[in-house]
């Protein structure tokens, strides 16, 4: 007689017998790719590869041309202390008190003032120009706000003094323009309060 052990056994082993003509089965239903879906496939590889060559060349040709239109932007940048230097220049022996008796300042002044414009004219010559910010709108993206100034002349935003000069290389920000920005006056606590008693008064 067959004992229980024996009849696990036999399922157990009929159970794998079945499982391995299944799989056996499944293999025998993959079919082999046709020579027309190996054909699609290496088309298909082949045009990706084309496409990511196509980007590369377009991206090398792009990072070429900004190399040579704007290799220069850092050394332009650099030049700028030139500028600011003799002018810082400039205003101090200007305002000196104790040359202004020298009979020589004018003449000196003059010859700084015709090397400042000797770099202005090489700056614009190498596509190097100053941003026009005097009177005009408040532009965060070319101006930095270093104060604000009460005015109530003009519109709050409007730029009324240029502490530092700014500029382009090309259409590229080199350096935005410092600048003192209007704003409107302030009520004094004073004249506040004063509204504030007046109106107490007229309730009362």
């Amino acid at each position: 007689m067959e004992t229980e052990n024996d009849k696990k056994n036999k399922e157990n082993l009929t159970s794998g017998i079945d499982a391995i003509e299944e799989k056996e089965m499944q293999n025998e239903e993959v079919k082999e790719p046709t020579l027309e879906e190996k054909l699609e496939e290496t088309q298909d590889k082949l045009l990706r590869a084309l496409a990511d060559s196509e980007n590369q060349r377009r991206r090398s040709e792009k990072e070429t041309k900004e190399a040579f239109e704007y290799g220069g932007f850092n050394f332009a940048r650099e030049t700028l202390s030139l500028i600011d230097n003799l002018q810082r220049a400039h205003q101090s022996i200007k305002g000196d008190e104790g040359l202004k008796d020298n009979k020589d300042l004018n003449k000196f002044l003059e010859n700084i003032q015709l090397i400042e414009n000797d770099l202005i004219t090489i700056f614009e010559k190498n596509n190097i120009k100053k941003i026009d910010c005097l009177n005009k709108k408040f532009d965060p993206n070319n101006h930095q706000a270093m104060l604000e100034m009460e005015d109530d002349n003009v519109a709050p935003g409007t730029v009324l003094q240029e502490i530092q000069a700014g500029y382009f290389f090309k259409d590229r920000l080199l350096r935005p323009s410092f600048v003192a920005v209007a704003k409107k006056k302030e009520v004094k606590n004073e004249q506040n309060e004063q509204k504030k008693n007046n109106s107490t008064l007229e309730e009362k």
